[in-house]
């Protein structure tokens, strides 16, 4: 779902202003952020550039799906932002794509191992909207924190649609585990490998799928697509860059009705206060 930045400046790292560091490394940043050592109880490869990681701490702080999660990783000085894709009382599964050198070496922690990790980081999906039948759409690694989401639909007796989007079927994860809550799931793959050929808009016309409202978390052009094309109201996840990951950078803003909000903070946006820049 997110990807770290590091801002470059003729040839030097230029991370945040001072201030913002200090603060960072303060007790005070520590005791405001929910903050704890986590030890890893499977960190499993689901494709060639996908890996489940489960984790054993405190969840207390996880409030509501779509949350996220800043991993320390050793070398590196900047944290990992990663979805929560599910969680129960006293562990936290996440599933994250090797994007880069940081993901990359987080897939050499074993079982036993411990993670400094933030928990509980921005708002959330919110589940109490008034539908009987969303559609779920996700993409690629967009996919993960929506999985809980589906979770908590069916627990609350809506019935969602779940429609996974791939490039091709060698890259498809989550497929069983959302089938197995009893819904049913569509999956398109743009080269037609598995599942529907093209888009989640051509799943939805190849099974007739109706919605009353939607959820979404994926790439931007999908999001984009999402946004402009269904006609009822929906929640967006967005997938940005990010520098500190609290909303003190401003590295992940995106512009809205009511002016530039903080993906970090605002994680999920209402599709009515969304704008997309013309392309």
């Amino acid at each position: 779902m997110f990807t770290t930045v590091v801002y470059r400046e003729k040839n030097s790292i230029f991370t945040l202003q001072k201030k913002w560091v200090k603060f960072i490394l303060s007790d005070k940043y520590k005791t405001l952020m929910n903050k704890g050592i986590y030890q890893v109880i499977t960190n499993e490869q689901l494709t060639e550039t996908v890996f489940r990681l489960s984790v054993a701490g405190d969840t207390q702080a996880i409030q509501r799906p779509g949350q996220f999660a800043n991993i320390a990783i050793d070398g590196f000085y900047l944290r990992r932002p990663i979805s929560v894709c599910d969680y129960d009382s006293n562990s936290i599964t996440f599933v994250y794509k090797v994007v880069g050198e940081g993901t990359q070496a987080l897939t050499r922690y074993t079982k036993g191992s411990s993670l400094d990790i933030i928990v509980g980081l921005g708002n959330g999906f919110d589940t109490e909207v008034n539908c009987r039948k969303p559609l779920v759409v996700g993409g690629g690694v967009g996919i993960p924190p929506l999985y809980r989401l589906t979770k908590e639909l069916v627990v609350k007796g809506k019935k969602p649609t779940a429609i996974l989007c791939f490039n091709t079927a060698s890259e498809i994860f989550l497929h069983n585990e959302f089938a197995k809550l009893g819904i049913e799931v569509a999956v398109a793959t743009i080269d037609g490998s598995y599942g529907t050929k093209g888009f989640y808009s051509d799943a939805i016309v190849r099974h007739n799928i109706e919605y009353d409202y939607y959820y979404t978390c994926g790439p931007q052009p999908m999001l984009r697509s999402i946004h402009a094309t269904l006609d009822v109201e929906g929640q967006i996840s967005f997938e940005e860059r990010m520098g500190c990951g609290f909303g003190g950078c401003m590295g992940c803003s995106h512009k809205t009705r009511s002016g530039y909000k903080r993906v970090c903070t605002d994680t999920i946006l209402k599709s009515e206060e969304v704008i997309f820049d013309e392309h």
